[in-house]
């Protein structure tokens, strides 16, 4: 195998000089088969573009790639942004049509996040209009965003930042143990793509910076994720298959993932599955993990006009601590929509964008500190909430610091809650051997339950 260090191509680690063409040729260099070694120091860059086959890459653990935080060197690709198939920014790692790609290594790519957060707080409105050249620009290559929902992150002003690391129609890809920081947008998407591991990673990204997911698994399968400590400002490890018509014409699910021995913490969920579920999401194992201070732990989130089904999930062993809420299954999750209609509380005709939930197993959990409520479970009346079982859990509500129970999940067009038990709507669950404490009513039973104990 060829072997390579990044200072053969002229690249200069001081942290000012732009490396973007050393690193071009780097990857140029190895792109049939090859090892890159990027050593100690601070190597600035624009965007990377990783294409080919048997290629290693070594990143010291001194070493800092910095990606510059410039829109002009974001060039527009076509890819998915927010469960739609578009065009948006060249992400700043892009492997890209690859297979057997390695990357390993105790080094940091680091994002340069606080420019684009900055621009991006201003633009998540469903109302915004794209104002800058930049925007102006994507809206002319995407004519029909303005009738496409998003997840909360700015569709309608255009402003499509990059993810830190996107792996694209690509196979047989492992990340191991290095850190990405500071990401723009989503931080780790793999898209489109099979057999991957990601093993070991530390994900860092502020608390308050806006659609920072650590891991987007969306339309992959056969996934790996394992040993991953993940502390970001939005969801924790999220699995999607993409959103409404779009999605569902594209028609790429997510499944055969297994998430073991994670942390993650401070993110808006632990395991998260959607909002973007069109394509479906099926056969997932995430087991003896922590959830950590996330504002919810398990966390199920779609609604009308999203589409797919949800199915065969497992749970196992997970401790959940200090979390607004451990335990969501949420059909009226409410961000990026445009119709009030997707809320409604009526029984509506099932069409393809209607979504399901079926054959969820949560075993063996613990729940400790929760301060809205125990869970929040709500089906659509004409799509319930099916095969729904939890057994030998735990769940204890904070007795000393509360938020207000409507904090437990972000939806629209549900009543309040009256209580801080285990919210159930629309749903058919059985629970074995499972304790609720700290509550009055340990279940707040409201429309079409079916609830079995044993």
């Amino acid at each position: 195998m060829k072997q390579y260090f990044l200072s053969d191509f002229e690249a200069n680690n001081d942290g000012v000089f732009d490396n973007t063409e050393a690193f071009a040729a780097a990857f140029t260099a190895i792109a049939e088969g090859g090892c890159l070694s990027i050593g100690p120091g601070t190597w600035r860059t624009g965007p990377i573009t990783i294409s080919g086959h048997d290629i290693e890459v070594h990143i010291h653990k001194d070493a800092k790639i910095v990606f510059i935080p410039e829109e002009g060197k974001y060039i527009p690709v076509y890819s998915r942004w927010e469960g739609i198939n578009c065009y948006c920014m060249h992400p700043c790692l892009y492997i890209l049509n690859s297979h057997r790609v390695t990357i390993q290594g105790e080094g940091t790519l680091y994002g340069s996040g606080h420019y684009w957060w900055d621009l991006s707080l201003g633009k998540r409105n469903l109302k915004m209009e794209p104002a800058t050249e930049t925007e102006k620009r994507f809206a002319l290559l995407n004519p029909g965003y303005k009738s496409q929902g998003g997840g909360g992150g700015g569709r309608q002003s255009q402003f499509l930042r990059p993810p830190l690391v996107q792996v694209k129609d690509s196979s047989d890809i492992l990340l191991e143990g290095i850190t990405l920081e500071d990401s723009p947008f989503w931080t780790l998407h793999p898209l489109y793509s099979r057999n991957l591991v990601f093993k070991n990673l530390s994900i860092k990204n502020p608390k308050n910076a806006p659609n920072t997911d650590g891991i987007d698994l969306d339309s992959c399968e056969n996934v790996t994720i394992e040993g991953c400590v993940i502390d970001v400002g939005d969801d924790g490890i999220a699995l999607k298959s993409g959103s409404g018509p779009d999605g569902i014409l594209t028609g790429r699910p997510t499944k055969d993932v297994r998430i073991f021995q994670c942390t993650v913490r401070n993110a808006h969920g632990g395991a998260v599955i959607g909002s973007e579920t069109a394509a479906g999401i099926h056969n997932v194992e995430v087991s003896n993990c922590l959830f950590d201070g996330t504002d919810r732990g398990i966390r199920i989130k779609t609604r009308r006009g999203r589409g797919g089904k949800i199915s065969h999930l497992s749970f196992l062993g997970l401790k959940m601590v200090k979390n607004l809420c451990p335990l969501t299954i949420n059909l009226y999750y409410r961000c990026g929509s445009f119709s009030n209609e997707d809320f409604s509380l009526e029984k509506l005709p099932v069409c393809p964008e209607t979504p399901s939930v079926s054959d969820i197993r949560i075993t063996d959990c613990e729940a400790v500190g929760c301060l809205s409520s125990i869970a929040f479970i709500v089906g659509l009346p004409e799509s319930p909430i099916t095969g729904l079982c939890i057994e030998d859990c735990t769940f204890s509500l904070d007795q000393e610091e509360s938020h207000p129970v409507e904090e437990s999940e972000m939806y629209l067009g549900l009543p309040l809650p009256q209580g801080r038990g285990m919210r159930l709507r629309n749903v058919h669950l059985m629970l074995k051997n499972v304790s609720v404490n700290g509550v009055m009513n340990p279940f707040e039973i409201e429309e079409n339950v079916r609830l079995e104990n044993s």
